[in-house]
């Protein structure tokens, strides 16, 4: 008998050896859940059982039994509890063990294995020669690995179970005899294939790529973004970036692009993330876009002005041009020209020489450029006026000799017809003026005397014997250079002017008109004396 407890001691020992060692191995391999598990299993395979203990004689010890087989269906109900029903049988010559039990099991679902415990019941049915056929209370406790091959198929890698058996022998040995209701306790092994059903399949893996801003200028920064999804999250997933413009550099999941020197327009920046430990279907890509924008190319703004914008012919005008980037560049004013005149300008300013120039407007025109090339023009206009016409010439009217040698001053009277014939032209023409210009000959001594001549004329027409009755403002004397005995008597027509070369204006408060001696009332003689009253 202490050989038998010694034995069943022994293997009790090697049955939990092999559970710890599977506890041991489950807790050095936990990786990640398993997502969406099947809903049912089915296993078959190879079973070694040792059942663990003795019979009455002639039986005695039962031996292992390394021939037999084993299958058990799981219903899952979640993903970590199911209810398992186990049958297994294994064959001896001595005869047979067969189990039928049902309990829950729970499994913990790793990327590369699953590890699960059972706790089932039922019945025990041993078969041992010479005895009849006995049906008894069961029991098997234990767990094992499960290394998934497909979704559909794992390698049961071990199945290492404690087996509990309850009979009755009372029949055939003593009722007080220790194995008349013998307890088998044994250990069992299994191996095989397990054939997985339904489940959700797993999702693909995937990736999400995001950028912002999604637009931007030209130099500015674009940061791009990858979320993955569906990957294990225990494994350190790789990430590539790459962009169709600008310069791209990424680490994991945020990469930034630098788009400096690149064209306007769209591009695309793509992610790559992949599971190096996945063999299959491991790398998802995203794509992501953004717009690139140029600086604006808005031309420069300008508008010229001239001063003055009128001008007689000669006069020189000067063009000023105020030039703009709406863009905020360096300008430059040039290629100024002129329909007409001559313009010379530096910068934003020139200047317009009308000498020669048509009457009329002369245009003038300028361009602005930016640094970039872009330009745009703008004008301005100055008036040559045509020029005035002369103001109207004085005519010489008449002129009136002096010969009178003893007063060589003196208004005759032919003088005094020709200035009667002055005085009604003055008269018929109103705003008509009179200039009368003295002269003298070089060989007469007397000084003033052409000045005299020119006042005495005056008097006679605004005065003098003949009353002619000329507003003396409308007469203007002055010396001449004729060298002649005489008086000329011009006329100047309303706003004419008086342009003969080499003559004088007279000062009429230094020279007075000198009258001649008044003729002697009639009936006196010269020398008479009056009579008395």
């Amino acid at each position: 008998m202490s050989v038998c407890r010694d034995r069943r001691s022994g293997r009790t020992i090697l049955s939990s050896a092999l559970l710890l060692a599977a506890v041991v191995l489950m807790s050095g391999r936990l990786l990640a859940q398993q997502e969406n598990p099947p809903k049912a299993e089915i296993f078959g395979g190879y079973q070694w059982l040792d059942p663990g203990g003795s019979i009455a004689p002639p039986v005695g010890r039962l031996p292992s039994m390394p021939k037999g087989f084993g299958v058990s269906g799981t219903y899952n109900f979640s993903d970590h509890w199911g209810v398992t029903f186990d049958f297994g049988r294994n064959f001896h010559d001595i005869g047979s063990e067969q189990t039928l039990t049902m309990g829950p099991r729970f499994i913990w679902r790793t990327e590369g294995m699953n590890m699960f415990a059972n706790t089932l019941f039922g019945w025990n049915r041993l078969e041992a020669h010479p005895f009849d056929t006995k049906n008894g209370l069961g029991a098997v406790l234990g767990g094992g690995i499960d290394l998934p091959i497909t979704r559909a198929i794992s390698l049961r890698l071990i199945e290492a179970d404690w087996v509990w058996g309850h009979f009755n022998y009372a029949d055939v040995v003593s009722p007080v005899s220790s194995l008349a209701r013998p307890n088998l306790s044994g250990a069992r092994l299994r191996t095989g294939l397990v054939f997985n059903f339904g489940g959700a399949p797993s999702a693909p893996v995937a990736a999400s790529c995001s950028v912002k801003p999604s637009e931007v200028m030209v130099g500015e920064p674009v940061t791009a973004t990858v979320t993955a999804s569906n990957f294990n999250p225990k494994h350190t997933l790789t990430y590539n970036w790459s962009t169709t413009g600008g310069k791209v550099s990424g680490k994991d999941t945020t990469a930034t692009i630098d788009t400096t020197g690149l064209a306007g327009g769209s591009y695309t920046v793509t992610a790559r993330v992949s599971d190096p430990k996945m063999k299959k279907g491991g790398e998802a890509t995203c794509n992501a876009n953004f717009t690139v924008k140029e600086p604006p190319k808005n031309p420069p703004t300008m508008s010229c002005s001239a001063n003055p914008t009128t001008v007689q012919a000669g006069t020189p005008a000067t063009i000023t041009c105020d030039c703009k980037s709406p863009d905020n560049v360096e300008v430059n004013v040039s290629n100024w020209t002129a329909s007409g005149g001559s313009i010379s300008g530096t910068g934003n300013t020139a200047t317009l020489n009308t000498a020669g120039a048509s009457p009329g407007p002369i245009t003038i025109n300028a361009t602005c450029s930016d640094s970039r090339g872009l330009s745009t023009s703008a004008s301005s206009t100055v008036t040559v006026e045509a020029p005035p016409p002369p103001p109207p010439q004085a005519s010489k009217l008449s002129s009136c000799d002096f010969p009178n040698a003893t007063k060589p001053w003196r208004v005759d009277n032919t003088c005094k017809a020709v200035l009667d014939d002055v005085a009604q032209r003055l008269q018929h023409e109103p705003d008509s003026k009179l200039v009368i210009v003295g002269n003298a000959d070089p060989s007469e001594k007397r000084k003033n005397l052409a000045a005299e001549r020119a006042v005495n004329s005056k008097a006679y027409l605004s005065g003098g014997e003949a009353k002619q009755g000329i507003d003396a403002s409308r007469i203007e004397v002055r010396t001449g250079s004729g060298g002649t005995k005489t008086a000329d008597y011009w006329v100047v027509p309303a706003g004419g002017t008086f342009t003969q070369e080499g003559t004088q204006p007279v000062d009429e408060n230094q020279v007075k008109p000198i009258p001649d001696h008044p003729r002697p009332p009639a009936g006196k003689k010269k020398g008479a004396k009056p009579k008395a009253q």
